[in-house]
């Protein structure tokens, strides 16, 4: 990283009227930086790739800086700085188009960071291409996907700031998608398949859509789409469906609404699990997980993890919970040593 002022960066950060100038990623191979940013965000006129991003965050006064990146994701946690000090992290960050839900808008185009947090000041930053970064690629629902508005957010759009350089997240996932659909839509798996690289994980929870679809089919639309991460030399992990937030009159989820059993008797979880034993798949149980999350905290706790307060609604995510889940995704993928423990931040 080349030398700066950093009284004279912190002056330009805390600056409104410093004006983003776009820079492409090939001029002379040179880091792009912080010219290209405002007081609250920045702009990289890069095509799409992965790209590394450095950050020192930090200025005169005790600071608090978080970052979030294209549609919504979070990319780096709230991190504190006390007055005077500088605090340096970094991440890796998927660029694509369109930039959020495959079937969406296709966004704006380069990469786009937000600068937020509860007081914040970026000092410096750099934006270089990824040469050897690993992909966690997404195939998944509503419940996963980068959620294009707030107050929506799918546990896919959270992953990313519990990573650290050298593993982004590719988030496929798209609202509405059953296995059939996902498989069948041009723009969904036949679009992710040919990005899957040797080593590649590839998180696979489709269930919540697969409201009329047979024992059968569902588990044969399974077993394509682990046949096909493993074709490109890929590692597919598959993940139950969270919960939903349907409680019986002792305080337990509902069997069926709650636990993913849909019009036909179909048990989602069990079956993804049977699918995982036979076809020697890792498997996230995260319907197991989020199960004892919610019921631990009760039917008025959990109405915070979920829409419950601002939509009535007990499928979708809060921010928040959004958040919490991705969490339990990381400590699963850590413990079964999918992801090293030297690639996460913990808290």
């Amino acid at each position: 990283m080349r030398r700066f002022n950093l009284a004279l960066l912190a002056a330009l950060t805390l600056s409104a009227g410093l004006t983003a100038a776009p820079a492409q990623a090939h001029e002379g191979h040179r880091p792009l930086g912080i010219e290209n940013c405002t007081a609250d965000a920045c702009h990289f006129d890069v095509p799409p790739g992965t790209y590394d991003v450095k950050v020192l965050l930090g200025g005169e006064a005790a600071s608090s800086t978080a970052v979030s990146g294209e549609t919504r994701r979070s990319l780096l946690p709230e991190t504190p700085a006390a007055a005077g000090e500088r605090v340096a992290r970094s991440f890796t960050v998927n660029v694509r188009t369109p930039e959020g839900e495959p079937t969406g808008p296709v966004g704006t185009p380069g990469l786009d960071l937000v600068i937020g947090g509860s007081a914040p000041a970026l000092a410096d930053i750099r934006v270089t291409p990824a040469r050897h970064a690993r992909q966690i690629l997404l195939v998944g629902d509503s419940t996963v996907c980068d959620q294009p508005g707030a107050p929506y957010s799918g546990w896919g759009q959270q992953l990313p700031q519990y990573l650290r350089r050298g593993l982004s997240v590719a988030n496929y996932a798209d609202s509405g998608e059953s296995t059939v659909t996902y498989l069948q839509n041009p723009q969904l798996w036949a679009t992710v398949q040919p990005l899957i690289r040797p080593g590649d994980l590839v998180l696979i929870q489709l269930a919540h859509n697969d409201k009329t679809t047979d024992e059968a089919t569902y588990r044969a639309n399974l077993e394509t789409l682990v046949a096909g991460v493993r074709e490109k030399g890929g590692e597919p992990v598959l993940v139950t469906p969270i919960v939903r937030r349907w409680f019986n009159a002792d305080g337990t989820l509902n069997n069926n609404t709650a636990l993913l059993v849909n019009s036909l008797g179909v048990d989602h979880p069990a079956v993804i699990r049977s699918v995982a034993a036979a076809q020697h798949v890792p498997l996230v149980d995260l319907t197991a997980r989020t199960k004892a999350l919610v019921e631990s905290l009760g039917v008025e706790g959990s109405k915070a993890i979920y829409l419950y307060n601002e939509k009535k609604d007990n499928t979708h995510t809060s921010v928040h919970g959004a958040t919490v889940y991705a969490a339990l995704v990381r400590d699963a993928l850590v413990a079964q040593h999918l992801v090293p423990e030297g690639l996460v931040r913990v808290g």
